[in-house]
């Protein structure tokens, strides 16, 4: 008697974050059916599944249009190669992760020549904040979409999106080691630290790392001496480095996990760029300034087509503009500085980060389980769904994502 074929899913990420989110599908679709097969594109924490990449995830950390525009041969020969081996392994499932310049051209191949492989979006493109018609053209090549962030649901119906569940961020279930044990004011008891958090990307960090130096030159002058902490990852370790050698104050770079979490549950205050971190820093309660700057073009770009009270991620979530941010000709060492300063001592301006942050716990839905297992419930529990529905073929990738 022949064994029946065992469950198959195709995953494929487009960076770091999406490597990380990838292994914790994995683990938890592991723990609910032991007997699924995996392969994709990631990196080493899908490596550490089992689940080796099809090419050096490294390749595809680029961001900013003109970066994008140097390395358009290489990206399009990586997306073609991803949609021929995900056609080839015809998974019962594709799940694409975040990185949608990406991870949606690879899909939108997928459904042009595969279309009986139901595919799952793990992390809503920011369609509420720009390009809204994304969200209608997606209902053609992605069958499910896996939300890190409680108003996406409502953001995708409102604009005619695929369905989408809210699963939860990954940032929740590590949250116990982010939070000091003593509660907010402990974080102002013995020597101040300072969180910097330039970016997640070597271009980020590049065009970040001057003016975040020279505001906490500044902020040394106007709040006196505190201790300065970098995390970041080990491949950007040598970039960040390098980006902080000229710094005029000391500042020591941690890329171990254990290192990270005792600096958030330090931190008295946080300079961090928009983004992932903001949210990040709020869940664990650390007081922040934000900042991010781009190209002129890509400034024009941005301000024609967001559309959104806030780039701060955390503001976002929590609907309000409690966080400052400093974008483009705003973000000076100046403003930075004057900005940090109230922030370090228990002040109006302090106390009313902190008191909306605690909010964020109800907001983001801690305590309803990991977001990774509930991620792979909803996944398991449509498949039989998804391969009985029809599905249009896609003629051709789209021109953005």
């Amino acid at each position: 008697m022949t064994a029946p074929r065992r469950l198959c899913v195709y995953l494929v990420a487009g960076e770091e974050s999406g490597d990380r989110l990838g292994a914790a599908l994995i683990r938890a679709l592991r723990r609910a059916r032991p007997d699924i097969e995996f392969q994709g594109v990631g990196g080493s924490h899908m490596a550490d599944e089992g689940v080796p990449s099809l090419f050096p995830l490294g390749e595809l950390a680029i961001i900013g249009f003109a970066a994008i525009a140097r390395s358009l041969p290489a990206i399009l020969t990586r997306i073609a190669q991803t949609a021929d081996a995900v056609i080839a392994a015809q998974p019962d499932l594709l799940v694409v992760i975040d990185s949608p310049e990406f991870t949606h051209r690879v899909a939108r191949k997928v459904r042009a020549r595969a279309p009986q492989i139901p595919i799952v979006d793990y992390v809503c493109p920011s369609v509420w904040a720009w390009r809204p018609g994304r969200a209608k053209a997606m209902r053609a090549y992605i069958d499910r979409v896996l939300a890190l962030l409680p108003f996406e649901p409502d953001a995708m119906a409102r604009l005619g999106g695929p369905p989408t569940d809210f699963v939860g961020h990954p940032l929740a279930e590590q949250v116990h080691e982010l939070r000091p044990d003593g509660g907010p004011q402990s974080r102002l008891a013995g020597p101040a630290m300072l969180l910097v958090m330039p970016g997640s990307r070597s271009g980020e960090i590049r065009r970040l790392a001057a003016v975040f130096g020279a505001a906490l030159g500044q902020l040394a002058a106007k709040a006196g001496p505190f201790d300065v902490v970098v995390p970041t990852v080990p491949r950007l370790e040598a970039v960040v480095r390098e980006a902080v050698a000229y710094w005029p104050v000391p500042a020591r770079i941690v890329t171990e996990t254990a290192e990270k979490h005792g600096a958030f549950r330090r931190a008295r205050v946080a300079l961090t760029k928009s983004g992932t971190s903001t949210l990040e820093l709020a869940l664990a309660g650390v007081p922040m300034v934000a900042a991010y700057k781009v190209s002129r073009l890509e400034e024009w770009v941005a301000r024609a087509l967001i559309k959104v009270p806030s780039v701060i991620l955390a503001n976002l979530v929590l609907g309000t503009n409690i966080v400052p941010e400093y974008l483009q000709g705003g973000c000076t060492a100046e403003s930075l500085a004057t900005a940090l300063a109230p922030l370090m001592s228990d002040t109006p301006e302090r106390r009313r980060q902190v008191e909306a942050f605690a909010g964020l716990d109800r907001i983001m839905g801690l305590g309803q389980g990991a977001p990774s297992d509930r991620a792979a419930a909803i996944v398991l529990a449509k498949l039989p769904e998804f391969n009985r529905e029809p599905r249009e073929k896609v003629a051709s990738a789209p021109r953005t994502a």
